[in-house]
C-alpha cells in the first residue's frame, strides 16, 4: 500500500479516494472475519449463506478511477471543440461590422459618468437596467403615435428588422445575450423612438402629435439628458437600423436619412457653430463624429496611406507666449483647423458646455477601440491639452475668442481638457497637427535659448 500511495503519478485527489476504497475492503474483511470466529453467532446463522466479496486490490481501484477521468476528459474536450466552432464561425463576419464597442475599462478609471446613460436605453449593452426602465413606457407610446400617424402595422416594421437582425448583432462587440425575439423588439422600439426625437426636433413635436406639455416628447424637459445618452458609445444603434424603420416611413429613404432630420437634434452639442452635412456613418456618435471632421480633406480610410511624421507635445499658452507666440481666432467652422504662420497660432472657436465633456470623451474611446477610424479628434484634443495647464491660460484664450466658456469657471475649462486624455493611448504617428506641432516648437526654441555675452 506505501508504494500505490507514494507513487507520484496518482494525484492527490485519486490517491484520497483509492485509500478509502482500499480501508472499507478491510473494514469489510474483518467484520465477516470475526462472524466466523463468533461460534454462538455463527451457530444462529448457519443456515445463512455467507457470501464473501473477494476484496479487490488496488490495481483495479486505479484502472476504475482512470476510465472515470477519461470520460470527464473526453466530455471536456468535446465541450472545447463546440466552443472553438461557435467563435470560428463568426468571428471573421464579426469583426467586419464592429462598430459598437464597451468602454475599455482603462478608459473609465477616472469617470465612469460619462460613459453611463442616465436617462434611456439604446441599443443591447444597459437594455433593462433599472433606472432606465422608466423610459422603456416613452418608446411605447413613440411606436403608437407612428402607427397611429402612418395607419402601419408594426408586424411590417418587426419583419423589417428580421431582416437585419443578423447583421445587426454583428455590430456589437461581444456576444448579446438577448432572445431573437427580444432583440427584434429592442431595434424596432429604440429604432422608432430615435427617429421621433429627430422628427420633433426638426419638425416640431405638437406638428407631429404630442401634446404642448410632453414630459419627453418636447423640446424642454428630459432632451438635453436624452441627447447626451443617445452619443454615448455604448448606447448606440446601427445606423442601418435607423434608416431601414425610416424607409417604411419615408419610402424615398434609402440609405441615408437626410441631414436635415438630424442637425437640430444634435446641434446643440456640438463644439462649433458649423452646419453638419454628413448623412451617413456607422451609428449617432460616428454620424456627428464625421460631421466634425467634415472637409477636413482626409478620410477615415485614407489617413492610414498618409506618411505622418510623430505629432510632438507643444508647450502652453502661457509659455508660448513669453516666447512671442501670438493667438488669433481662424474665422472658420472647422473647430480642428487650426494654423500656425509667421509667428501667429490661430485657432478656430471653441464652445465648451455642460455636454462637451461627455461628447469628447465618448469620440476618443470611438476612436480608440474602432481599428478603421482615424484618430482626428483625439489628436486635436491632446493639443489643446497641451495648450491649457492652467486657468491663466483658458482666460487668455477666452480673451481673444478662442474658447466660449460656458461652464462658468476658466478652472473648470482647464481641469476638463487635462483629464480628457489620462488613459488614453496615442500614436503621435496618428497624429494630423504633426507638422504645425514641429514649426511650433521650432519657433518656441530660438525664442528661449540663451545667448552669452
Amino acid at each position: 500500500m506505501v508504494s500505490v500511495l507514494d507513487d507520484r503519478s496518482v494525484s492527490s485527489n485519486r490517491r484520497s479516494r483509492i485509500v478509502r476504497t482500499y480501508y472499507e475492503i478491510i473494514r469489510r474483511t474483518r467484520q465477516r472475519e470475526k462472524l466466523r470466529n463468533d461460534k454462538k453467532t455463527y451457530g444462529e446463522l448457519e443456515n445463512i449463506e455467507v457470501i464473501e466479496e473477494k476484496p479487490r486490490d488496488i490495481k483495479s481501484v486505479v484502472s476504475i478511477e482512470d476510465k472515470n477521468e477519461q470520460k470527464l476528459r473526453d466530455i471536456w474536450v468535446i465541450s472545447l471543440n463546440d466552443k472553438m466552432k461557435t467563435l470560428g464561425d463568426n468571428a471573421t463576419t464579426s469583426w467586419d461590422n464592429l462598430c459598437i464597442y464597451r468602454v475599455p475599462p482603462y478608459l473609465q478609471e477616472n469617470d465612469t459618468k460619462s460613459y453611463m446613460p442616465q436617462i434611456v436605453s439604446i441599443g443591447p449593452f444597459h437594455h433593462g437596467h433599472k433606472h432606465l426602465m422608466p423610459m422603456e413606457r416613452h418608446k411605447w407610446r413613440a411606436v403608437n403615435m407612428v402607427m397611429a400617424r402612418t395607419k402601419h402595422d408594426i408586424k411590417m416594421y418587426i419583419d423589417a428588422m428580421k431582416e437585419l437582425e443578423e447583421k445587426a448583432r454583428a455590430c456589437y462587440q461581444g456576444p448579446i445575450n438577448m432572445k431573437r425575439n427580444e432583440f427584434i423588439e429592442m431595434l424596432v422600439l429604440d429604432g422608432v423612438f430615435i427617429i421621433e426625437i429627430f422628427k420633433g426636433t426638426s419638425e416640431g413635436f405638437q406638428e407631429i402629435g404630442y401634446a404642448p406639455n410632453d414630459p419627453v416628447f418636447g423640446m424642454r424637459g428630459l432632451m438635453q439628458s436624452i441627447r447626451r445618452d443617445m452619443v454615448m458609445l455604448e448606447n448606440q444603434l446601427p445606423w442601418s437600423v435607423l434608416t431601414g424603420l425610416l424607409h417604411l416611413q419615408r419610402p424615398d429613404v434609402l440609405d441615408k436619412v437626410d441631414v436635415r432630420l438630424f442637425q437640430p437634434f444634435f446641434q446643440p452639442l456640438l463644439p462649433t457653430r458649423e452646419v453638419l452635412t454628413e448623412e451617413r456613418g456607422l451609428h449617432c456618435l460616428d454620424v456627428l463624429r464625421r460631421g466634425l471632421l467634415q472637409s477636413s480633406g482626409t478620410s477615415d480610410e485614407d489617413m492610414s496611406m498618409v506618411d505622418k511624421q510623430p505629432q510632438q507635445l507643444i508647450h502652453c499658452v502661457t509659455e508660448l507666449r513669453n516666447a512671442g507666440v501670438e493667438f488669433m481666432r481662424k474665422e472658420t467652422g472647422h473647430f480642428w483647423d487650426i494654423e500656425f504662420k509667421n509667428g501667429y497660432l490661430k485657432i478656430p472657436k471653441l464652445l465648451i458646455h455642460d455636454g462637451t465633456k461627455s461628447l469628447f470623451l465618448n469620440l476618443i474611446a470611438f476612436e480608440q477601440c474602432h481599428i478603421k477610424s482615424s484618430k482626428k479628434i483625439t489628436s486635436y484634443i491632446i493639443f489643446m491639452d497641451n495648450l491649457i495647464n492652467s486657468s491663466e491660460d483658458v482666460s487668455y484664450l477666452h480673451h481673444y475668442g478662442i474658447i466660449e466658456n460656458w461652464l462658468g469657471s476658466d478652472s473648470g475649462v482647464s481641469d476638463l481638457f487635462n483629464g480628457l486624455c489620462k488613459e488614453v493611448i496615442f500614436d503621435p504617428n496618428d497624429g494630423y497637427l504633426s507638422e504645425l506641432s514641429g514649426e511650433v516648437n521650432i519657433y518656441y526654441r530660438p525664442s528661449t535659448e540663451y545667448i552669452g555675452p
